[in-house]
């Protein structure tokens, strides 16, 4: 690996747990954003020496399946895919006994589920790292993408000011936090009734320090007004399918379009997590416009969980 000022930082991380973007420090994040960056431009190389990721998706998945096999396979590592329909998990086997056989087999978990409790509870049990994939709370793996790709088009991020428009969901959160480690102001504007969690707000000012704002605000306008980045996701998530007909009308006025853009600083860019449903929570020109970063900020989560494998799998050692 090349060295770099945040070497004994990401060394730290080995063998450690990643359920939060909170689990980071503003240092590790940082260091994240840069491994991830030489590792995509070739500017180094890490060999894991042939160890194994298990995935355990409760959820369907299309970029972080792909990203986490195609990240480790770049490692030299191999990942088995442990898809509860064809495992005991999915047979009502105790999260305990998974947990504590599967750290025999494989060198690491990344988990994709419902409930952070369950999440938390493989990591009690497993002695392997354990990175969340996704669940209903967060979505950190997501964040480090996405602030990655912010970092590719501006250079230096903190100070910037990153809008979200949407859902107050786990990517809400996950950039809240993320975000607030990295010095970038973020406003998240939804309507009311669906404002993300106060405890993850408070988290994350308490980690901003100062340094920048966490908000929430209820008008969209005045979530975007000067954004450098212009972000949105889904407004019915996986689990909330029964809700889509109610969500649609309470987002009403809330796409991300062009007239929103033009709000923004000049040279924002438009961003999205995927899936996304056009004419719904982002326009076809917002999406496809010369300001969308949309499919590299897709392709940047190879990247970014590259380099956070490598991480807590002991390929940053001095």
């Amino acid at each position: 690996m090349a060295a770099s000022h945040s070497a004994p930082a990401l060394a730290a991380l080995q063998g450690r747990d990643f359920l939060s973007s909170a689990d980071l420090s503003a240092e590790q994040t940082q260091g994240l954003l840069e491994l991830a960056a030489d590792l995509k431009a070739g500017r180094c190389q890490i060999d894991l020496g042939g160890r194994s990721l298990g995935l355990i998706f409760s959820k369907a998945s299309t970029r972080t399946r792909v990203s986490f096999t195609v990240a480790m396979a770049r490692l030299g590592g191999q990942t088995i895919d442990l898809n509860p329909q064809v495992s005991q998990v999915g047979r009502g086997e105790p999260v305990a006994d998974t947990a504590r056989v599967l750290s025999r087999y494989v060198d690491a978990l990344a988990i994709r589920t419902f409930a952070q409790a369950e999440l938390e509870e493989y990591a009690h049990w497993a002695s392997i790292p354990v990175i969340n994939a996704l669940t209903d709370l967060e979505h950190p793996c997501q964040a480090l993408a996405d602030y990655l790709t912010l970092q590719e088009s501006f250079g230096a991020i903190e100070g910037l000011t990153l809008a979200y428009v949407g859902d107050g969901n786990n990517v809400a959160h996950s950039l809240m936090l993320c975000g607030a480690l990295l010095g970038v102001n973020v406003r998240i504007g939804c309507p009311q009734g669906y404002a993300p969690s106060e405890a993850v707000l408070a988290q994350a000012n308490r980690l901003a320090a100062g340094r920048c704002r966490v908000e929430v605000v209820h008008e969209p306008v005045a979530a975007v007004r000067g954004a450098h980045a212009l972000y949105t996701d889904v407004w019915a998530s996986m689990g909330q399918e029964e809700e889509k007909g109610t969500r649609e009308a309470a987002f009403a006025g809330w796409c991300l379009n062009e007239e929103l853009l033009a709000e923004a600083d000049s040279r924002a860019i438009v961003l999205h997590c995927l899936p996304a449903y056009r004419g719904l929570e982002i326009s076809a020109g917002a999406m496809e416009g010369g300001s969308s970063r949309i499919f590299d900020q897709a392709e940047n989560r190879l990247h970014a969980q590259q380099a956070l494998l490598a991480a807590l799998l002991g390929g940053c050692q001095p």
